[in-house]
């Protein structure tokens, strides 16, 4: 299997990006399919990237620009469910259909995003519907006899079901140092709740890595960081990594169902019921990083000062781009 050209959806994203990145350093050349392409523009000028718009639940339009991809990188997923965007259409049903086009195209290989500890018996409707698209992605693995494409190529697939993921324009840490600068009292929600985050770069490399690794064909990998939190030691080391003193005062699952309650009402949403309900499964791994990547996993002690701070060169550079509304 030789692999040059990869379609990726969902790549102008937070973990999209880094993936896009690292694939264009690789010498892969990259097709970004996104609904606007304005919201990519930090990708358009790498020397490998297409970026091109495209609906990708529209399947005439994602089968066109998946032709001639050798392999398609799927990230394409959502944290809230509005009445447009549900996790049963995107996370359930629509992986099913891309795997049907993937073959029909002849692409070889498919990458899929999962999440950690998804699965049928679940609590909460997002990991619920992961499971179930990564349950019909992962058949491709398990036919008894291989379904050859269009050029003579089987679909080859591998899911990645990573912990919360960090890194320099993460929603999750990210949000909890607006808050610690914004707020006198932190009134935390599950403070028990245990994460085993682990760094973008880390889960970038891992599917650059994977691309031609047969040893990957077939496979789901758990991706954690080195070590495990909880959220209230996550959003206490945010509160020491930027100089801020403030009180954290856990709620009970009462009180927590409540204010995820008022948080459901708000313009942005910041946490759900079913938030909530996947914090009841500790999102922590088995076993350590799969050694077949070849990765040891970065620490987010390690990481947090260069984005949370904003006193690095890249940072300062970013926040002076923003004031000029770049």
């Amino acid at each position: 299997m030789r692999i040059e050209k990869v379609c990726v959806l969902g790549g102008s994203g937070f973990v999209g990006t880094s993936i896009v990145n690292r694939l264009d350093m690789a010498g892969y050349q990259v097709k970004v399919l996104t609904r606007r392409r304005e919201k990519a523009k930090h990708l358009i000028l790498l020397p490998r990237v297409n970026v091109v718009e495209c609906d990708v639940m529209d399947d005439i339009a994602l089968a066109q620009e998946i032709a001639g991809s050798d392999a398609v990188i799927n990230l394409v997923g959502i944290l809230h469910q509005s009445h447009n965007a549900t996790f049963e259409a995107i996370h359930g049903q629509w992986p099913g259909r891309l795997v049907q086009i993937c073959r029909n195209s002849g692409v070889q290989r498919l990458l899929h995003m999962s999440a950690l500890h998804a699965s049928e018996t679940a609590p909460s409707q997002y990991l619920l519907t992961k499971a179930a698209g990564e349950t019909e992605v992962m058949k491709e693995a398990l036919h008894a006899e291989p379904i050859l494409l269009r050029h003579g190529y089987q679909l080859q697939v591998t899911s990645f079901r990573p912990s919360v993921i960090f890194g320099r324009g993460d929603h999750f840490l990210n949000l909890f140092a607006r808050l610690v600068r914004l707020l006198p009292l932190i009134f935390l929600a599950k403070p028990a709740a245990r994460f085993q985050p682990v760094w973008v770069e880390d889960v970038a490399q891992a599917f650059v890595n994977s691309l031609q690794n047969t040893d990957t064909f077939g496979k789901s990998y758990d991706l954690c960081g080195p070590k495990v939190y909880t959220l209230r030691e996550l959003v206490q080391l945010v509160a020491d990594t930027t100089g801020v003193k403030r009180r954290i005062i856990g709620l009970n699952d009462r009180l927590s169902y409540l204010q995820a309650y008022a948080m459901e009402w708000l313009p942005v949403k910041l946490m759900t019921h079913d938030n909530l309900y996947s914090m009841q499964i500790d999102s922590v791994c088995n076993a350590g990083f799969p050694p077949v990547f070849g990765i040891q996993p970065t620490a987010v002690e390690a990481v947090i000062p260069d984005y949370l701070t904003n006193r690095s060169v890249r940072n300062t550079y970013n926040r002076y781009r923003g004031h000029a509304g770049r």
